[in-house]
């Protein structure tokens, strides 16, 4: 499967594969003597500080944190899933794609709300039912 030269994000956002820094290594696991003469697995590298990104995607992306992302600013993705180097590396340039895709999404500011009267009358009553309750637990005072 060849590389395309351009990798779509979403329709502001595109990266070129060039970008993209792969590398085989050798998968981890069981598979016996194939696993380990083969290097099948790709580790993905891309440096978004360094990347044709827009400057407010790239602040958009470091300012969120993510289990990918390093503090110097670059994903590392590792593929080893399938057994072929194509394979791998087509996943992992869509988890790439789709990480980045992920971290440009803008959430929305949460919007401040007051509890209701009748919300804030229900946990009162809920207090004063409690404690009235609890009060019954006490000793009782014959005199």
């Amino acid at each position: 499967m060849a590389e395309s030269s351009v990798i779509i994000i979403n329709a502001q956002q595109k990266i070129a594969s060039a970008e993209i820094e792969t590398s085989a290594i050798r998968a981890q696991g069981a598979g016996g003597q194939n696993v380990n003469k083969v290097s099948s697995a790709i580790h993905l590298r891309f440096d978004v500080r360094g990347s044709s990104l827009t400057e407010d995607a790239k602040d958009l992306i470091m300012s969120k944190r993510h289990h990918l992302l390093t503090e110097d600013g670059i994903i590392v993705i590792k593929s080893q899933n399938a057994r072929s180097q194509e394979k791998n590396r087509a996943l992992a340039i869509e988890r790439l794609r789709t990480v980045l895709a992920q971290l440009l999404v803008v959430s929305k500011t949460r919007k401040a709300t007051k509890p209701s009267k009748a919300s804030k009358l229900r946990r009162l009553d809920g207090k004063s039912r409690t404690s009235s309750k609890k009060n019954l637990r006490g000793k009782v005072n014959l005199e």
